[in-house]
C-alpha cells in the first residue's frame, strides 16, 4: 500500500538516503561515495529546506520510499541555491579545481558541482520554467508508484500555474529515459551546444488532467 504524503522535517534523512541509494543511473551510489550526504546536498535537500512545500513522499510499509521535488521557477530557483544554499556547503566542501580532473575522485567531482553548479540551458528554462526530480527506491521501481507520485506533484504546483516542465536525465539512464518519455516528455534539442552527460526532456502542462490521463500507470520506475 503506498500513499503519497507532504514532507516534513524529520523525513530529510530518507531524502539523503533515497539520494544516495539512486545516484547511480538510478541505483545504489553509496560504493562510489566517502561522504554519504553530497548527493542529497545537490538534488533533493536543497528542495526540502528552501521550498518545503512543493516536495512529496511516497510511502509504504518500510517507511519512505521514494520523493519529488521541484519547483516552478527555473532560474530564480538557481539564483535563490547561489544565495542561500550553495554558500554554505561551499565552506564545508574546498573546490578541487586546482588538480586535475582526470584525477577527481566521485566526492571531488560533487564538490566541484557545489562550487559550480550548472544551470539549465537557458533554452531549457525558457521554454520548460519548471522543473522536478522524481527518485523512488529499488523495491518499489516498476511498481507504477513513478506515475502516480508524478501526477500527485503535478497537481500539487497546478495552483502556481507553470506552463511547462521540464527534467535532467543522465544519458546513460535508459529506464529514467524510457519513464519520463510514457509520461509525456520530449527530448529537446541543444543547438550548437558542448557535448553533455546530460538529456534534457520537457513536457507542456497546458493541462494537468491531460498530462494524468496520458500517464501509463503500469509504467516505471
Amino acid at each position: 500500500m503506498i500513499t503519497i504524503r507532504s514532507f516534513k522535517g524529520e523525513y530529510l534523512g530518507d531524502l539523503y538516503r533515497i539520494s544516495l541509494a539512486t545516484g547511480h543511473q538510478g541505483g545504489d551510489a553509496s560504493h562510489l561515495y566517502a561522504d554519504p550526504n553530497l548527493m542529497g546536498h545537490i538534488y533533493s535537500a536543497p528542495y526540502a529546506n528552501l521550498e518545503p512545500s512543493l516536495v512529496l513522499l511516497a510511502m509504504d510499509d518500510q517507511g519512505v520510499a521514494g520523493f519529488a521535488v521541484g519547483v516552478v521557477n527555473t532560474p530564480a530557483w538557481e539564483d535563490r541555491l547561489e544565495r542561500e544554499w550553495w554558500p554554505r556547503l561551499r565552506r564545508q566542501y574546498p573546490d578541487p579545481g586546482h588538480l586535475p580532473a582526470a584525477d577527481w575522485t566521485p566526492d571531488q567531482r560533487r564538490a566541484h558541482m557545489i562550487h559550480h553548479p550548472t544551470r539549465a540551458p537557458s533554452v531549457i528554462s525558457a521554454a520548460y520554467p519548471a522543473h522536478l526530480h522524481l527518485n523512488l527506491l529499488p523495491r518499489q521501481q516498476g511498481a507504477g508508484i513513478g506515475p502516480l507520485l508524478l501526477e500527485a506533484w503535478l497537481r500539487l504546483v497546478a495552483p502556481r500555474s507553470p506552463q511547462a516542465v521540464h527534467v535532467g536525465i543522465g544519458g546513460q539512464n535508459q529506464r529514467a529515459i524510457g519513464f519520463w518519455r510514457r509520461a509525456g516528455f520530449r527530448q529537446a534539442v541543444l543547438q550548437d551546444s558542448e557535448p553533455s552527460r546530460t538529456i534534457w526532456m520537457g513536457r507542456q502542462l497546458s493541462s494537468v488532467d491531460a498530462v494524468s490521463a496520458q500517464v501509463d500507470r503500469t509504467s516505471n520506475p
